[in-house]
């Protein structure tokens, strides 16, 4: 699929890693890897939305489109809506949100990312990977997703999922659930559904803004990759484990 955009909303402020956009890897700033493989995929159009002028300079730096977005904004989701505005896109454009720190998130997996939104009866897409180890079922840090028959997400979650009665069927349960990687593909139309939305209850309880698109009763397609992705950025371990990864290859 080509006739779609890729919107990489990035904001300077981390809790856990500040400044974390612009934080070097392998001898750039994390966000440029990002952009490159977005770049690298069959996208017509690549933006980075941010409120921070140091992230717009880095980016404008390194050739980068760059939306400045209002600093009101409490999610990704909201910068990409606004973006879209800014566009004039229509409802049926489809836009993927490629997290700022997904910094090796292989082109191939973003194309198949929009590509799940040619199931018409997909709101969104997204992609999960079978667990790597037994013990991000409990991992907090790791979302859970699981889908029925049809491949569409019933729950997500960072409790384990489904819950295991016995040791009997622990690795039933395992085998049951799939890591949910950050990235998601949108009709412009039900973006702006998503974001017009109060946050659901669902969504508060587990700070997982996709629960809010299963509380409106849309439908989340999940696609599982033929290659896992590398690690997502949160912490300073996560960058050091993802600069070994680059460097290893």
């Amino acid at each position: 699929m080509s006739n779609y955009s890729i919107v990489i909303p990035a904001r300077y402020a981390s809790e856990r890693l500040p400044g974390k956009p612009l934080r070097d890897l392998a001898g750039k700033p994390m966000l440029a890897h990002v952009c490159d493989r977005a770049n690298e995929s069959s996208a017509a159009l690549v933006f980075i939305a941010t409120d921070d002028p140091r992230i717009e300079a880095a980016a404008t730096g390194f050739g980068a489109k760059v939306c400045m977005t209002s600093s009101d904004h409490q999610s990704g989701t909201d910068r990409l809506a606004e973006v879209a505005d800014m566009m004039s896109w229509s409802d049926d454009q489809v836009v993927v949100n490629l997290q700022g720190d997904e910094p090796m998130m292989p082109a191939a997996l973003i194309d198949q990312c929009a590509g799940l939104l040619a199931d018409p009866a997909a709101d969104l897409g997204t992609l999960a990977s079978p667990l790597e180890r037994i013990e991000d079922m409990h991992n907090p840090n790791a979302v859970k997703v699981v889908c029925d028959d049809a491949g569409f997400a019933l729950y997500f979650s960072r409790s384990p999922i489904p819950y295991s009665r016995s040791a009997a069927t622990d690795t039933l349960a395992v085998e049951s659930a799939l890591h949910h990687h950050g990235i998601y593909a949108y009709r412009v139309g039900t973006l702006r559904k998503i974001v017009a939305a109060e946050q659901s209850t669902l969504e508060r309880c587990e700070h997982l803004e996709q629960l809010r698109a299963l509380s409106l009763g849309m439908r989340i397609k999940v696609g599982i990759p033929a290659q896992r992705p590398g690690p997502g950025i949160d912490t300073e371990e996560d960058l050091q484990r993802a600069e070994e990864q680059m460097s290893a290859r």
